[in-house]
């Protein structure tokens, strides 16, 4: 039962209402039992009230907070403290108060290793990952992290050089796509695919021996998992991304260990398949 004593986790984001993050930590409070300790909320928040929640999460001394689009990069304004690899990054999705300081941190490219290091190694793999937004940050940092070898293709080639230049790897504009076809990992940091049957990436472009990674979980089944399914590439959907980025955040919240497999169940008995 919630009482006075029960600490509040939110998610903020321009939209949020599609979020499946309190589902995913409801659900892991109440396996755990501490459902009585921690309820995690969801808050519509837009860009120009931004600095305004967030003070008010500080005066209500909200315990952790989940930012998503379109936030994660000028949340940092108004934090207290940017732990080193948000820094790095450039970007953050987790703010933890710690005895009243917001600190700022980044736990989306654990959301993107992890999956991929459960299916292969990523030292020396080659690894194109589409898009140089926000999210392309942290799929970029988690390659390199893990020595791969990454290109970043985008439609606006001068925010693929900065971001390559961060990072010390490849880019290429859209209309080098072809060459994604050497890639052993394709990583889709993009919006494209939500909500749509649009697929950024041509399905000729695909084969067997990759392993495609779609950061969109809604539709589950977007246009190009269904395109690498149909030629028998590997698939992580966008659903485990939301899992382990969730996970850490889960752990830094709560200080205990999360329980990965009821937060899968919980966010596959919420999405629409």
């Amino acid at each position: 039962m919630t009482t006075a004593k029960t600490k509040i986790n939110i998610i903020i984001g321009d939209p949020v209402e599609h979020s499946l993050s309190p589902q995913m930590h409801n659900s892991a409070y109440k396996q755990l039992g501490i459902d009585n300790k921690f309820v995690y909320l969801a808050a519509h928040v837009k860009p120009e009230d931004l600095q305004a929640a967030i003070l008010g999460a500080r005066a209500m001394q909200i315990n952790g907070i989940t930012v998503t689009i379109p936030h994660k990069t000028n949340v940092m304004y108004f934090l207290d403290e940017i732990e080193e690899t948000a820094a790095k990054i450039g970007a953050v999705n987790t703010i933890v108060n710690r005895n009243g300081a917001l600190i700022g941190i980044n736990t989306d490219w654990i959301g993107v290793a992890e999956p991929l290091k459960q299916v292969t190694d990523l030292n020396k793999k080659n690894v194109a990952i589409i898009g140089a937004g926000g999210f392309s940050h942290a799929a970029v940092f988690a390659m390199v992290t893990n020595n791969a070898l990454v290109t970043i293709y985008n439609r606006t080639i001068e925010n693929a050089r900065e971001l390559a230049k961060k990072f010390n790897c490849k880019f290429a504009g859209l209309d080098k796509m072809e060459e994604i076809k050497k890639a052993d990992i394709i990583i889709n940091a993009t919006s494209v695919g939500m909500q749509t049957n649009k697929s950024i990436i041509a399905k000729e472009l695909l084969h067997k021996n990759q392993i495609i990674f779609d950061a969109v979980y809604v539709p589950f089944e977007t246009q190009l998992i269904k395109n690498a399914k149909e030629v028998g590439a590997t698939v992580i959907h966008g659903t485990e991304l939301l899992l382990f980025q969730g996970v850490a955040q889960f752990e830094l919240f709560t200080n205990k260990k999360a329980p990965i497999d009821g937060m899968r169940n919980a966010i596959m008995e919420n999405i629409k398949i």
